[in-house]
Order: structure tokens, then C-alpha cells, then sequence
């Protein structure tokens, strides 16, 4: 007859008869723990079995078969869950004896209070936690537990824990990709505001040294050169410098009081090739008054930018000739590196297309043809109107934000 350690309690005859695929709980009673917090409130244990097997296995050239199984006897979870549904306040993880074997239940592991939270915690998040993951990523618990328990106080989180989140958000690729397109629609908004909201756009003018028209312009290309680099032609266009659009071109210029160009960039690849670009506003008018029947002349703002862009790329591809070197920043050429100028291209970026509309908001015919067959019969500079310029970034937004989509 079995005694002491080896004899069979009345609990470990209920953890051998426990079913693995089954949770039981008990009935509900009151927490009798004066000094606890949840002394008084409703409690119930939880209990689920498991049956872990141990298999013998034999190798021969690379192939393996089991050549005996057995049971490795029986582990239980003993939880004991208090004052409201999922909260733990102690956990065991025990060693149960084979039915018919001697002993007691042995406790391997116990969990109180915070820490039997905290593992059951990790549990919940592993359906969070990707395993292809590329680097390390250390989280707080309680960062993970305010993100999952509340989503819609993100932002709150965000402002408690901006480090944090940036880390998660710096190691998921796709989630950059999602950022950097939310700003560049912020600038697309900034962007459409100025040409739709003309006291917004005077503030700024008001708010900007010097308080020209052009500046605003100027320094927003210059915050986003990538309205300019992805949508203006069907290369990718790069800012001659990475600081500033603006460039001396022509004199004391990019290759030696000379000729500037509002916007010198070059296309990328390569062979690089020079490209200019100069920016008025979009108040400028277009056309002016009436010449002959059904024919308007362009603007003298639309013809004299015309000319400057013109005498601009002139002066700078007799200075500079056919090739300029690139050069480092010790002042020494970069072998094999540079940007040609052979029939450079050139912008003139001006205006806005509605003020081709008639007086009732439709269409203008004649404005229209004269617009059009003016600048089509250009060789240089390309025309685009600043409503035009938005379309198209607009439409490279767009189009990468369904890719972005199309991957998640």
C-alpha cells in the first residue's frame, strides 16, 4: 500500500481524468484574501490537460521512421481567474502522474498577480508578432496592451509613445511606403488649396520674405521636388541640387552676375541629361485681349516667360557647351559622371486652365484653340499650367497607392 508522497489525493485523481480536448472550470466562490483588492469578488479555477508524447526515432541515410511511441505523462494548467472574465490572478503549470501511477500533482511552475498577466498576455500577442520579422524588435507590454485593448485610442498612444511606435513602423516596409504617400497627398491637399483658395494663398505670400508670388511657389517645389521629378515628364527628373531648385546657370553658374532658372534639374539614368524648368504663378494669365475674330494672342507674362526661358537655356549651353562633369565635394571631378546638354529640355510652368472657360463656366472655344496651338507649336519651352502639374502628381499618387494596396 502506498503512503505519504506516493499516495493519490482527491485532486489528482480529477487531473487523470480530465479530457485534453475539454477546459473545465469550477463553480463560482468569493475570494477569501482580506488583504487582496479582489477579496470578495467572484472567482473560479480553470483547468485544461495536456498529453504530450515521447516517440524513439531511427535515422539511416537521411530517412526516419518512430519505432516506438509512449506517453510522456500528463501536464495540467491551473489558472484561477478572478472579479471578471480573462483576468488571471494565478496560474500553475503542474505535473500530473499516469492514471494508476503513485504521487501528487507536482507544481511546476506559479504565476501570481502581475506576472500570470503578463504571460498570458504574450499569448494573446503572438498572433501580432510576425515571424519573418528581419530585425529586433523590442516592445513595451504595456504599449502592446493599450494598442490592442482600445484601437481607436491610437492616437492618444501615438502621443504617449511616439518612439516606440516609429521603431514598429520603421521596421514594416510597407507601412513607409503607406506614410510616405499619406504626406505626399497632405501636399497634394496644400498644393490644391493654394490654387482654389486665394486667401490662403495671399496669407502665405503675407508670411513669405519678400512677399512674392513666385517665392511660395519657389520654396513648396523645393519642400516636394518629387512634383516636379516624377509627374513632369515621363523621365525621372532629379534637382541639380539636393538644397535648392534654384540655380545660377549662365556666368558665376553651375559650371563656373549670371542667368538663374527657377528649377535646374537633370534626368536620371545613365546618361543624364539637363533640364530646366521655370515657375511663375498661377494667377498669371494665359492669353491676352481679343487680336482679330475668335483669336487671342498670348499673354505678355506667358510670352516674356517664354523668352526668359529660352535666353536662359541659350547662355547656359554656350557657357557649359556640351557636357558638364560632376563633381565632388572636395572639389575634384567624378570619374565617368555627367550631365549633358544637348538640347536640354525646358519647362515654363504658368497659369491655370480655367481662366480658358467662358463667362458661364463652360468651355471657351476660341481661347482654347489659341491657347493650344501656341504652345503645341513650340519647340521650347513645354508649357504646363500649375492645374495640370497637380493632375498629374495627383495621378502618380493615386496610381502608387493602389500598388501599396495591391501588396498588402
Amino acid at each position: 500500500m502506498s503512503t505519504g508522497s506516493d499516495e493519490v489525493d482527491d485532486d489528482t485523481i480529477y487531473a487523470q481524468g480530465r479530457l485534453p480536448d475539454r477546459t473545465y472550470a469550477s463553480a463560482s466562490f468569493p475570494i477569501p484574501w482580506a488583504a487582496s483588492p479582489d477579496h470578495g469578488k467572484p472567482a473560479r479555477f480553470v483547468w485544461k490537460v495536456f498529453d504530450p508524447r515521447e516517440e524513439t526515432v531511427a535515422c539511416l541515410d537521411g530517412e526516419q521512421w518512430v519505432v516506438s511511441e509512449t506517453a510522456a505523462g500528463r501536464s495540467q494548467v491551473k489558472l484561477l481567474v478572478a472579479r471578471e472574465a480573462g483576468r488571471v490572478r494565478e496560474l500553475w503549470i503542474q505535473r500530473v502522474p499516469r492514471s494508476g501511477e503513485p504521487g501528487k500533482i507536482k507544481t511546476l511552475l506559479n504565476l501570481r498577480g502581475r506576472e500570470a498577466a503578463r504571460l498570458i498576455e504574450l499569448l494573446r500577442n503572438l498572433d501580432y508578432i510576425p515571424v519573418d520579422g528581419g530585425q529586433t524588435v523590442r516592445i513595451d507590454d504595456a504599449l502592446i496592451n493599450e494598442l490592442f485593448t482600445d484601437p481607436n485610442s491610437l492616437k492618444t498612444l501615438y502621443r504617449k509613445r511616439p518612439g516606440q511606435l516609429r521603431q514598429l513602423i520603421s521596421d514594416d516596409e510597407s507601412a513607409r511606403d503607406v506614410i510616405a504617400l499619406s504626406h505626399r497627398r497632405g501636399q497634394l491637399r496644400r498644393f490644391k488649396r493654394f490654387l482654389n483658395d486665394g486667401s490662403y494663398f495671399d496669407s502665405v505670400v503675407a508670411e513669405t520674405p519678400g512677399q512674392r508670388k513666385e517665392a511660395v511657389w519657389q520654396r513648396f517645389f523645393e519642400e516636394n521636388p518629387w512634383i516636379l521629378g516624377v509627374p513632369l515628364t515621363g523621365q525621372l527628373l532629379t534637382s541639380w541640387n539636393n538644397g535648392k531648385l534654384e540655380q545660377v546657370v549662365a556666368g558665376t553658374s553651375v559650371a563656373g552676375p549670371g542667368k538663374r532658372t527657377d528649377a535646374l534639374l537633370r534626368t536620371s539614368g545613365r546618361i543624364k541629361s539637363m533640364v530646366f524648368a521655370e515657375i511663375k504663378t498661377h494667377r498669371a494669365d494665359l492669353l491676352g485681349a481679343e487680336y482679330r475674330s475668335g483669336c487671342f494672342p498670348p499673354s505678355t507674362e506667358l510670352a516674356g516667360g517664354v523668352a526668359q526661358v529660352q535666353g536662359t537655356v541659350h547662355r547656359a549651353v554656350n557657357q557649359i557647351s556640351e557636357r558638364l562633369p560632376d563633381v565632388a565635394d572636395d572639389g575634384s571631378d567624378v570619374p565617368g559622371e555627367f550631365t549633358y546638354m544637348l538640347q536640354p529640355r525646358a519647362f515654363l510652368i504658368i497659369g491655370h486652365l480655367d481662366q480658358l472657360r467662358g463667362q458661364a463656366g463652360g468651355d471657351h472655344r476660341d481661347r482654347i484653340r489659341s491657347f493650344e496651338l501656341y504652345r503645341r507649336q513650340l519647340h521650347e519651352p513645354e508649357i504646363v499650367t500649375f492645374d495640370e502639374l497637380l493632375a498629374r502628381a495627383e495621378w502618380h499618387v493615386t496610381a502608387a497607392e493602389n500598388i501599396v494596396e495591391d501588396d498588402r
